[in-house]
């Protein structure tokens, strides 16, 4: 009966022959006080080491599913096994309307998927191969040798002081006055923006932001049953205008802003718009929570201060962003930046959903940061990227007849075509071509959007993207009229 047994090459054999034999004991293919063949049978009859199977029937033993008898061998101990009638529910019926709804926002279920062998522009991820994989490993290392078993346990719900203390200078050298402000570690991004929104009041249930904006953020509104008013954007940042407009006609309970790099149009709000934006919203008495979204990826021009530098001491924008975009997306930590009693409040929250993010996560992070490794890295990942986005633009510029493009830098360009040209038609054409991107529309606040896409070309060769590139284009001319 041992015949069906194969050896895969990514486990111990010794683990893999214990699983197969508690499989069979608790599926009742071997039978209470059925007696085992010995090891040097088993052994020779699967083709392994004497010392696998001896290990196998230890743990087995050990876990209760096996007894031995000195001088007898081996036998199946006696196995409880209770069934009873099997029913189907119907969970749709049992998921509440939150989950509902997150499972009809979930772009990833939607659209068209990427198959292996595509050129495909969906990803604004960071290239692995860039991974600086050997200094981190040294990082991980040096933490490991100094407090392994600090970080291996719980840690604090706020996060992990050396890193905190680490992230606070960071953005001190940006030009944020961090006096009676303070830091949460959160899973990434998301994470804080979602313990944000559990945090805050719902007076008016409305939230003002930038049109088209990040789809993740969409959704958790969305989510948190938030209504979105949506302002579109120029070439320099949100149309402040309309802002001003919307703030005198309606209130908000906060605005939600991405200065730099903007997901999805990659643009850049000038240092003029900013302080316009503080002098706005402060006269209204209005939070902003600021996505600090690739703030590290300029490829040109002069450093732009965040939001929050122009504030100063006062205590009304909410900084949330990551290192995931530029450096390890899959540490998945991310922090909050804010009024220190605002701080003290989402720790509980923190506290109360996942206790704190992995501990050693932070500390090798920080472990990597401290020691430079961070600053060498994306030096060369700037130098990567800025040639792919150079080259992207002056493939499009040559091939896609656009209405409008915008990215000031970052990951990824944004495309608006003529009125009447449908992206998700365009992507349907260039998916049997093997090429596919993301469809504009999902980042819209008013369902428009219709005729736009965003390019991501982070994990692209530059082959792939002129060829990539050509086919939008050419589909475009050939196949929608335009």
């Amino acid at each position: 009966m041992f015949n069906d047994f194969k050896v895969v090459d990514d486990r111990p054999v010794y683990g893999q022959l214990r699983d197969y034999l508690k499989e069979a004991i608790l599926k009742g293919h071997l039978l209470e006080h059925q007696k085992l063949p010995s090891t040097r049978e088993l052994s020779k009859l699967l083709s392994v080491s004497r010392n696998t199977v001896l290990t196998a029937y230890a743990d087995l033993e050990q876990d209760g599913l096996i007894y031995a008898i000195k001088g007898k061998g081996h036998f199946i101990g006696k196995v409880e096994t209770f069934k009873t009638p099997s029913i189907e529910l119907n969970w749709n019926e049992r998921l509440s309307t939150v989950a509902l709804l997150a499972d009809e926002l979930d772009v990833m279920k939607q659209g068209i998927y990427w198959e292996k062998g595509m050129i495909s522009f969906n990803s604004i991820a960071p290239e692995e191969k860039l991974f600086d994989v050997e200094n981190f490993k040294r990082a991980f290392l040096t933490r490991m040798s100094i407090e392994g078993d600090i970080v291996l346990n719980y840690g604090y719900a706020k996060g992990y002081k050396p890193l905190i203390d680490y992230l606070l200078h960071y953005m001190e050298m940006k030009g944020v006055d961090i006096s009676n402000k303070d830091i949460l570690i959160t899973n990434g991004f998301t994470e804080g923006l979602d313990i944000l929104l559990s945090s805050l009041a719902k007076k008016s249930g409305r939230v003002l932001c930038e049109n088209p904006t990040h789809h993740a953020a969409l959704k958790l509104f969305r989510l948190h049953g938030l209504d979105i008013h949506g302002i579109d954007m120029k070439d320099d940042g949100i149309d402040i205008s309309k802002v001003e407009k919307s703030l005198s006609e309606a209130a908000f309970d906060f605005t939600y802003l991405i200065p730099s790099y903007h997901n999805p149009t990659g643009i850049v709000t000038s240092s003029d718009k900013r302080s316009e934006i503080i002098k706005l919203f402060s006269k209204y008495q209005m939070p902003i929570v600021e996505d600090g979204f690739n703030e590290e990826l300029r490829y040109s021009g002069a450093h732009v201060a965040p939001l929050m530098t122009f504030v100063g001491p006062g205590n009304n924008v909410i900084y949330i962003s990551s290192f995931s975009k530029i450096l390890f997306p899959g540490l998945r930590v991310g922090w909050i930046l804010a009024d220190k009693e605002l701080i003290h409040c989402l720790e509980s929250i923190k506290r109360a959903r996942t206790i704190h993010t992995s501990t050693l996560d932070q500390a090798v992070l920080y472990q990597y940061l401290h020691d430079g490794y961070f600053e060498r890295y994306l030096k060369k990942a700037r130098s990567v990227y800025k040639k792919k986005y150079e080259l992207v633009r002056q493939a499009c510029n040559q091939y896609i007849p656009f209405k409008r493009m915008t990215g000031d830098g970052g990951l990824h360009l944004f495309i608006e075509l003529e009125e009447g040209i449908n992206a998700r038609t365009l992507l349907k054409k260039c998916y049997q071509k093997g090429v596919v991107f993301y469809p504009g529309d999902v980042f819209y606040t008013d369902g428009g959007g219709s005729n736009t896409l965003r390019l991501g070309f982070s994990r692209l060769n530059e082959e792939d993207i002129v060829r990539g590139i050509q086919i939008i284009g050419n589909t475009l001319k050939n196949e929608m009229g335009s």
